[in-house]
């Protein structure tokens, strides 16, 4: 069995509270994106994955390993799984690729064993894989609150073209939210961008840029405040980091920019990729 592990973006992150246990309160307009790995998996006599990334690990530092684990842990199977993952998200890149291929996993193993997993089920399973796989399983746009877990999915039609461009080095989530709590990070609205989304606002989308972990991760890789000038500089209407980076994007309903951008820093040696919002 194979399935596409979607990518996501984060278009407005708020950070509201540190909680008691270390984590943080969150409000956040996250979109599946048309940018994804293909997960492979099959009943095996014992539980084998193969990747085509060399420094990917193949124990349970592995999301889909650990999704399988939680998976037997809950459900009480026994079936194991040969794995291969065809890996194109980059990491530590604020894409949510591992979560994705936890997610891709989870939805997997429901169909084979015939599980009959609720959404709410695959949430609780998904919580304790990690933060982000929960909206990975959902894979549409929505209003996501608490650590993750709390999805309010909506519809919306954009009508714009996005650009990633990732430098070379990667940010440690740990390391970003650890370094924004010393510091004093903006709070963006994510219900006004959640209604421009809906009503597609495209000026409103652009004005609601926001993310509460830019400043922190920009201190960790100075690279992404270049990229973002150099995004700017091209004349994309909006340009933010995702999530905890590093990746940046830029927004533009110009095809032709999309083109020569991408090429342009291709050139100068970053990940690049077009791409769209996946509305469903």
């Amino acid at each position: 069995m194979r399935e596409r592990a979607y990518a996501k973006i984060n278009l407005c992150l708020n950070i509201k509270d540190t909680r008691a246990d270390g984590y943080h309160d969150l409000e956040m307009i996250m979109v599946p994106i048309d940018f994804y790995d293909v997960l492979e998996m099959d009943i095996a006599t014992e539980t084998t994955l193969s990747n085509n990334r060399s420094f990917l690990p193949v124990n349970e530092k592995n999301t889909v390993i650990k999704a399988i684990r939680v998976m037997r842990d809950r459900y009480g199977f026994t079936e194991n799984f040969a794995c291969t993952l065809n890996k194109h998200i980059p990491t530590r890149a604020g894409l949510a690729g591992g979560s994705a291929d936890a997610a891709a996993a989870i939805r997997m193993m429901n169909r084979m064993l015939n599980l009959q997993m609720s959404r709410d089920d695959m949430i609780e399973v998904g919580k304790e894989v990690g933060a982000d796989v929960p909206f990975c399983l959902l894979n549409q746009p929505a209003f996501v609150r608490g650590i993750g877990e709390i999805l309010q999915p909506f519809v919306c039609h954009p009508d714009f073209e996005i650009l990633l461009v990732k430098p070379k080095r990667g940010v440690s989530t740990k390391e970003a939210f650890a370094l924004s709590d010393k510091t004093d990070p903006i709070h963006p609205d994510c219900m006004a961008m959640c209604r421009a989304l809906i009503e597609n606002d495209y000026q409103g989308v652009i004005s609601s840029l926001g993310n509460s972990l830019e400043d922190a991760a920009v201190q960790l890789v100075p690279e992404i405040r270049s990229v973002k000038e150099a995004l700017h500089a091209l004349g994309f209407d909006g340009v933010l980091m995702s999530g905890s980076g590093s990746t940046v994007f830029g927004i533009t309903r110009d095809h032709d920019l999309l083109e020569k951008a991408s090429q342009l820093l291709y050139e100068r040696k970053y990940f690049v990729r077009r791409t769209r919002i996946l509305t469903r």
